[in-house]
């Protein structure tokens, strides 16, 4: 292979160019589909990757959010509440917001807080159900975000012995 292929290849493999394997296998099918190439190897010879260079795909992140909330299958949990914390992050494409230090161009954290507020007053039995409501909200409040993950903590959860968290992750 080219230099710039084992160059791609490695930083692949480091998840530096996380579109890259993408990019690759769906310029691949089209030099197949045009008869240009027989093979993988012959469609690895002709990359071309600038559409994704001009991106700055970054991380936004909002940890340690604290909630005072009424999750939990007990009845004192019901009753009592218990504290909470949230933890939000979510990769998206940063080049606007880069260069124009514009909070339009970029995600706005004090509406995700905003959004994880709200979720987090609505009471539920399970934290699986508190955080796929937040992810699904998320989702569709701002579809820029390529991909997050939302973490829900109760402190100190009702079980024999010391627990100092029971988490739930999801990803999107």
């Amino acid at each position: 292979h080219p230099f710039g292929m084992r160059k791609l290849y490695k930083d692949m493999c480091r998840g530096k160019h996380h579109n890259a394997r993408r990019i690759y296998q769906d310029q691949e099918s089209i030099r197949m589909e045009e008869g240009r190439a027989c093979h993988r190897q012959k469609a690895l010879r002709i990359p071309d990757f600038s559409i994704n260079i001009m991106k700055k795909i970054g991380v936004i992140e909002l940890e340690g959010m604290e909630f005072k909330a009424y999750h939990g299958c007990l009845e004192q949990e019901k009753v009592r509440g218990n504290s909470f914390t949230v933890d939000f992050r979510g990769e998206l494409d940063l080049s606007a917001a880069a260069e124009s230090d514009n909070l339009n161009d970029t995600l706005n954290y004090g509406e995700i807080y905003d959004l994880v507020a709200e979720e987090m007053s609505v009471p539920s039995e399970l934290l699986e159900n508190v955080a796929g409501r937040i992810v699904k909200a998320i989702e569709k409040q701002f579809p820029q975000i390529l991909s997050f993950s939302v973490r829900v903590s109760k402190k100190r959860p009702p079980v024999e012995g010391v627990t100092q968290w029971s988490r739930v992750t999801l990803y999107h």
